[in-house]
């Protein structure tokens, strides 16, 4: 048998015991896809340098489009199929997304990871943008504008 040591490791910026010091955004270890690129949280509270303008993305200026684009039937084949390179496309676009639970909403994507988006979806009864982010097999079909 092995003799178990227990032995702590001091991180710079942690503490002992407790959440980091600081804002947190930029200290904690990368853990998905969002991490890999950018810090957590929305757009704006990193560092900055991460190569897709992370820094100055918001927001659009303004609620979506008022229609809903058609359902495409289910023989046809879709333009694009749900992967990072096909939506990666919709980049800073209005999309429209539906899900493979039936819910669809606005979404403004900005950062398409492996098996991921993030972006800002539309919150029609509160009138704004969330920040939000979901995996891409979630996703049943998509349409940009």
């Amino acid at each position: 048998m092995y003799p178990y040591r227990q032995f702590s490791i001091q991180v710079p910026g942690f503490p002992p015991y407790g959440p980091p010091v600081g804002n947190g955004f930029d200290q904690y270890p990368f853990q998905n896809d969002f991490d890999q690129q950018a810090p957590f949280g929305p757009p704006g509270y990193g560092q900055g340098g991460f190569g897709g303008g992370f820094d100055q993305a918001g927001p659009p200026p303004g609620p979506p489009p008022s229609e809903i684009p058609p359902l495409q039937s289910q023989g046809q084949a879709s333009v694009f199929a749900v992967d990072p390179g096909g939506i990666r496309g919709c980049l800073y676009r209005y999309t429209y997304i539906r899900l493979n639970n039936g819910r669809g909403f606005w979404f403004y994507p900005t950062f398409v990871g492996r098996n991921s988006i993030a972006g800002y979806r539309w919150r029609r009864r509160q009138y704004r943008w969330v920040y939000f982010g979901i995996d891409l097999d979630r996703i049943q079909s998509f349409s940009c504008r």
